[in-house]
Parts: C-alpha cells; sequence; structure tokens
C-alpha cells in the first residue's frame, strides 16, 4: 500500500527543520507497519503565517491551490499537522469540501490549537521572544487574531463542527485524529509568561483546546406577555444542547509542544531505536492504518484507555533539577468553557459579569478554591470570555484539596449584564446550581462553547406619538430632551 504524507506545520514557522526527524522515522517504520512510504511522497509544507496582511482563511485557501496543483496526481493523501497547522487544514476541509470527498483521507493533528491558545492574548511583542513556540518570528497580526481564545472565526468553524452529524468522518470522508502531550520542557518556561507552564497545557496549547471532542450549549433568558404585561425572565433556559462527533484523542507521555527534547513532533528521531519517539510514532501508525469506520472505533476505545494510564501516571511531577529544592506539580485535569452573550436582537453584549455559584444554597462561596485558574476576554470579540477550570478541582477528586474539605460536584451561572438602566438596558439572570449542570458544561480535557441570549429591553419612551395640542409630562415648551426611560418595554 502506496501512502502520500503531507506535513503542515504549525505558525511562524520559517525552517523545515520544524518537522525534526518524524518524516524519515515514519518512512523507515512503514514497512513493519504494511505500508510503502518513499521519500519523494514525503511533502514537507511551508506557508507564510508572520505577515500580518495573511489571515488563516488565506492560508487555508493557498493550500487548495498547492493540493490541486502540486498533488493532483497523488491519490488521496494523509496529512500530519503540528500546532495552527491542525486548524489550517480543518478550515479547507470546511471551506472546500463540505458534503463531498476530499483528495485528504487522514487527518492527524499533533498539539494543534483547535480552541486557540492562552499564549495568543499576550500579543506579538511579547510572543516574538518566547521560545516555547517562536524562533525569533513576528508573528504576523491576523492569524494570531484566529488563535486568540474566543475569536469570532474560530467559533464559528468549531460550532460548526461540534453541531455536525458526524457523517463527515469515514471512508468517504476524513478520519480525523488528535495526538498532544501534556507535559512542561521546564527548560523552555519563560518566567514573565506563566502560560508556558501552565499544567493542563503542553507549554503552548491547553490539551482540551486541542481535544474536538467538544459541547455547544445555548441558553436563552425568556420574554413573556400576559394581558399586556411584558416580563423578563431571571431564569436562562438551555435551548439547544449538541455534543460533538467522537474522535480519538491521545496524550502522549512526557510530550511538551516545542523543543529537541520533549516536543511532540521535533523530538522524534529518525532511527528506529530510538525508544522515547516510539509512543508518538506508533500512535501514528495507528491512525494511518484505519480504513473503515469499525477500525476508527477501535481507535478511539484504545486512545481513550491509553490516554486515562497517562495521566494517571503523570499526576504527580517531582522536578529536582531546574528549582532548589525539589518542587511537585500536580496535572490535574482542565475544563475549557468559552461564553459568548449576545442579545435577542444578535447585538454582542460585551459589559456584564460572569459570577459561578456551587452547592444546594446556589453560593458563590461554596465552590473550591483554586477552582478556576484563568479567564480571557477576547480583544476584538469582548463579548467572548474564556475559562480555564481545574475539573479535579471542581469534582473534588484533585490531590491538591484538604482531604476534610467535601466538594460538591455541582454548578450554577449567574449572568449580570449592563446597562441595567436606560432606554436600552439588560437584566440579569443565572441557573441555579446542580450537578446535572455541572455535567453538561464541564468534561475533562474538552471545551465547551456556551451562547448566552439575553433579552434586549428597549423602552417605549424611544418613540412616541404625541398629539400636538396635549404634549406629554415629558415635554416642555416643547423640548424632549428630558426624557426619561420609564419602565415600560416595547415586544
Amino acid at each position: 500500500m502506496s501512502t502520500t504524507v503531507v506535513f503542515v506545520h504549525g505558525y511562524s514557522v520559517t525552517n523545515m527543520n520544524t518537522y525534526g526527524e518524524l518524516p524519515q522515522r515514519l518512512q523507515a517504520e512503514a514497512q513493519p507497519n504494511g505500508l510503502d512510504i518513499k521519500v519523494e511522497e514525503i511533502f514537507l509544507s511551508r506557508y507564510i503565517s508572520f505577515n500580518d496582511a495573511v489571515g488563516l482563511d488565506d492560508i487555508s485557501r493557498a493550500f487548495d491551490t498547492a493540493v490541486q496543483q502540486q498533488l493532483k496526481d497523488a491519490g488521496r493523501f494523509v496529512c500530519i499537522t503540528h500546532s495552527t497547522g491542525g486548524p489550517v487544514i480543518r478550515d479547507w476541509w470546511n471551506r472546500f469540501y463540505k458534503g463531498s470527498t476530499p483528495p485528504l483521507s487522514h487527518l492527524i493533528m499533533l498539539a494543534p490549537a483547535n480552541f486557540g491558545s492562552a499564549l495568543a492574548r499576550l500579543g506579538k511583542s511579547r510572543l516574538s521572544r518566547i521560545k516555547t513556540w517562536f524562533e525569533g518570528v513576528d508573528p504576523g497580526q491576523r492569524v494570531l487574531d484566529w488563535l486568540e481564545c474566543g475569536s469570532s472565526l474560530a467559533w464559528e468553524l468549531n460550532s460548526e463542527w461540534i453541531r455536525s452529524d458526524g457523517s463527515q468522518i469515514g471512508p468517504d470522508g476524513v478520519f480525523p485524529f488528535v495526538i498532544t502531550g501534556q507535559s512542561i520542557d521546564r527548560k523552555l518556561y519563560d518566567h514573565l509568561n506563566s502560560y508556558t507552564g501552565e499544567l493542563g497545557s503542553d507549554g503552548v496549547v491547553r490539551t482540551a483546546s486541542t481535544n474536538l471532542n467538544a459541547t455547544y450549549i445555548k441558553l436563552v433568558q425568556k420574554k413573556t406577555i400576559d394581558f399586556g404585561q411584558i416580563s423578563i425572565s431571571d431564569t436562562l433556559e438551555e435551548t439547544e444542547y449538541q455534543e460533538s462527533p467522537v474522535i480519538p484523542l491521545r496524550i502522549i507521555k512526557g510530550k511538551s509542544h516545542s523543543g529537541d527534547t520533549m516536543g511532540i513532533m521535533k523530538s522524534v528521531k529518525k532511527e528506529t531505536t530510538d525508544a522515547n519517539s516510539s509512543d508518538t510514532v506508533k500512535a501514528i501508525y495507528e491512525c494511518i492504518k484505519v480504513s473503515d469506520l469499525l477500525q476508527y472505533r477501535s481507535v478511539i476505545d484504545q486512545f481513550k484507555a491509553k490516554t486515562a494510564a497517562v495521566q494517571a501516571d503523570e499526576l504527580i511531577e517531582t522536578d529536582t533539577e531546574l528549582f532548589f529544592v525539589n518542587r511537585k506539580f500536580y496535572h490535574d485535569k482542565f475544563s475549557q468553557v468559552i461564553f459568548r452573550v449576545k442579545d435577542s436582537q444578535g447585538y454582542s453584549v460585551t459589559d456584564y459579569d460572569l459570577i459561578f455559584t456551587a452547592g444546594p444554597d446556589d453560593d458563590a462561596n461554596h465552590l473550591p478554591p483554586g477552582f478556576a485558574v484563568d479567564r480571557q476576554q477576547n480583544k476584538l470579540n469582548p463579548e467572548t470570555i474564556t475559562y480555564f477550570f481545574n475539573y479535579d478541582v471542581m469534582d473534588g477528586t484533585s490531590p491538591t484539596l484538604d482531604p476534610d474539605m467535601k466538594v460538591e460536584a455541582s454548578l450554577g451561572l449567574k449572568v449580570i449584564p449592563r446597562p441595567d438602566k436606560g432606554f436600552v438596558r439588560y437584566a440579569a439572570c443565572g441557573i441555579k446550581a446542580s450537578d446535572d449542570f455541572f455535567d453538561k458544561i464541564l468534561k475533562p480535557n474538552s471545551t465547551t462553547l456556551i451562547d448566552i441570549e439575553l433579552q434586549r429591553m428597549v423602552s417605549t419612551e424611544v418613540f412616541r406619538l404625541e398629539k400636538i395640542d396635549d404634549y406629554s409630562p415629558h415635554i416642555v415648551d416643547g423640548y424632549f430632551d428630558k426624557v426619561t426611560e420609564g419602565s415600560e418595554i416595547i415586544e
């Protein structure tokens, strides 16, 4: 069986050595795996991501041109991506082959930034100095905007994926896979940017951000009209709940995002005797050999079991080299939740507070300490906020918790929007804490997108018809600049 393999690199790469020796290693182990991979059939892509004018959509369109021109006689190919390369190929697949058979048969994503990277929030100048991800190259702004957590383009691609029926997966579609690490290469840690050492990540991308097994939820604040009286609910109601198609997720032990020593791609050595690379290479071949849905489901189960074993084995890390004293790191499982708040007319609500609650009293004080690790509001889309939760702390299984502490795996939410007064305003609302809500929005190693729709309350005083000889009390000498919003709102 002859297989064409295309490698697609990550962000701000300017040297083909980013692939390490993985192409040579795959070739060396092809025959034992029943495949025929020739050197000339391995295409090492290069694309421009460090120019401010180039967006991720531009790259995916350019990729399509490259496929048409350079792979027209190659048949269906296997694509192995790293980091931003994953979203690039997903965008291309969705943009050009929705509902049809693409020339791509297998998409094997290594540490893909599918739901963005927390590091992208830091900005161009600071990112270009971080050796974990970049190699002294100024990152392109439009690609960086896509990668910032909660970006509108990433939301669009990911929500469409989650809400799909899964029919795009299979022999006539594509077999997608995610392979990542959750280890931090302490030698690449940047002391000015703690995200490079963030637990639940590989130093650049969170495990939850790589994983395409994700969830979409829509919560709506309802409006009722009884006998001409308009009431705005103080409760959010779930109107849509959708889990994504299931794909294989594999966490490889001891792998980080970048670097010659631990990098999920770059640390792979060409010698088949290199045991440090064997798990990565074996996982890639398990993906490549899938040819039907039965085998695909088998890989899902295999990867799930191996990932659970790795996370159990890597739970406690003791560093004896980088610090003066032995330091322990607890690699709990984490969940990422991205909230987007808009109103009933589709306008973005950018000024609001989210307050989380727990327990039978629906009290914010009943949440365990350390439950929320990070919060980011997207710069270009401020209606969107990304939270990073310690799942094991939330469900009470983390070894970092006081053993005498009672933790109830429940969660509630209160939304306090602004403005809450004026001619256009909003009313606070929420969901009481429950174990059901907890289970729906928090899943280990996974991301949940939550759309919140608030009622846009528009005062009836925004437009009035006044009798010319009988002005309302708000009008003095014909002037209506002192009109106040009143309590009535339009239907």
